[in-house]
């Protein structure tokens, strides 16, 4: 039987949130709880948005609440050579073509649709070709006419016309930098990951990772969307808010306790007779004898 791989892949652009410390949890106790591996990958591809030192302060965060992960943390920053690899498989494959189309070309498109969250679908304008006069500003996949579905371990089957909901999508940025799809596909599969646990905002996203695993000929790892940790007006959290973190939270220790009983609530478990002035580390490890993933829910909530 194949061992589960899990991960946890954070962006050091801000400190966590509650949102982050249950989409931790959360892949946590599915890794675990299947007697599988739990790994830590840092996203810092997108290295005008780092945070200096904000990389080292989620990791002992996630220590204060009690989480070890196995390995050394995975930098997507020092992988560049890896993901140009990938992108050279794509080229071979004539599954990716350069655009000179900038964001506001396509907005300026008047028949350019809106796909899911309000997106923006290209409307293929370099697909045959650059026009004349224009430079290869990004790189694009050529997506197929056809349905992509999975079935997500929380919400059940979910499929997309990639046409319909984003058009031919970027892969390499206009600042050279590789795009998050093209990075997370090519690391899971080098990791052995097989078990995605995260947050529901990367749901619709999911059909795109699908495709480039099945053009770079990887396995398709399980998915399970956690439901997103909201404000009472109904936005999702930004990093900027309800931050869980070592720096400027000195007093973080006395509550990591009550904030792990609250984030398991919040994932639909059972948290009746928990100390919440227990260790972080007892209380993981209560919650993982209790875990019932069918207890999740999908729709979001206030944390």
């Amino acid at each position: 039987m194949l061992q589960v791989v899990g991960r946890f892949a954070p962006s050091p652009t801000g400190p966590l949130h509650l949102g982050s410390l249950a989409a931790a949890l959360g892949s946590w106790l599915f890794a675990r709880s299947a007697g599988g591996s739990w790994l830590l990958r840092i996203d810092d591809l997108d290295s005008p948005r780092v945070v200096p030192g904000m990389a080292d302060d989620i990791m002992k965060t996630l220590e204060l609440f009690g989480f070890e992960w196995d390995g050394e943390p995975l930098w997507q920053s020092r992988r560049g050579g890896h993901y140009a690899e990938a992108l050279a498989v794509l080229e071979q494959k004539g599954a990716v073509y350069g655009c000179g189309c900038s964001r506001g070309d396509i907005a300026r498109i008047a028949t350019a649709p809106h796909g899911t969250a309000d997106e923006l679908v290209y409307p293929g304008t370099c697909r045959q070709g650059i026009r004349e006069n224009r430079e290869t500003r990004s790189v694009r996949v050529r997506v197929p006419d056809s349905e992509i579905s999975f079935v997500d371990g929380i919400f059940g089957r979910v499929s997309q016309r990639l046409p319909e909901v984003c058009g031919d999508f970027v892969v390499k940025r206009a600042d050279g930098l590789f795009a998050y799809h093209l990075a997370t596909v090519v690391d899971d599969a080098a990791c052995g990951v097989n078990q995605v646990v995260r947050g529901a905002d990367l749901l619709l996203s999911t059909p795109r990772q699908i495709l480039l695993q099945t053009l770079l000929g990887f396995a398709r790892p399980s998915y399970f969307h956690l439901p997103l940790v909201i404000d009472p007006s109904g936005a999702k959290l930004s990093k900027r808010d309800n931050a869980v973190s070592l720096t400027g939270c000195e007093d973080l220790l006395g509550h990591a306790g009550m904030l792990m009983i609250q984030a398991l609530a919040f994932l639909g478990q059972d948290v009746n007779g928990m100390d919440k002035e227990a260790p972080p580390g007892e209380i993981l490890a209560e919650s993982l004898c209790r875990f019932r993933p069918e207890a999740i829910p999908s729709a979001s909530a206030p944390f």
